[in-house]
């Protein structure tokens, strides 16, 4: 197949036989989240659930959709740093 550019399914780095198999069907694909995306949305059903607070635990709590996007993007970047 020419002119058809291979991706890095695997996630390595690195264009391999794996993704190759990968993108046929005949390895699975791991489906496990990242920290980041899990992360987001524990943030965001906090905030749903109303007990999202801005700051400590004694801040107020956030009313802002935007607000709380923020939050779980910087908490995010946080847990990402950490890992």
């Amino acid at each position: 197949m020419p002119g058809k550019k291979l991706t890095d399914l695997s996630g390595d780095g690195v264009i391999t036989k794996k993704d190759v198999l990968i993108g046929r069907g005949v390895i699975q694909a791991k489906k496990g989240g990242s920290v980041k995306d899990k992360k987001i949305s524990k943030v965001m059903r906090e905030y749903k659930e109303g007990k999202l607070k801005s700051g400590s635990k004694k801040g107020p709590k956030v009313k802002s959709r935007k607000q709380a996007i923020a939050i779980a993007l910087s908490e995010a970047r946080k847990a990402k740093k950490k890992k």
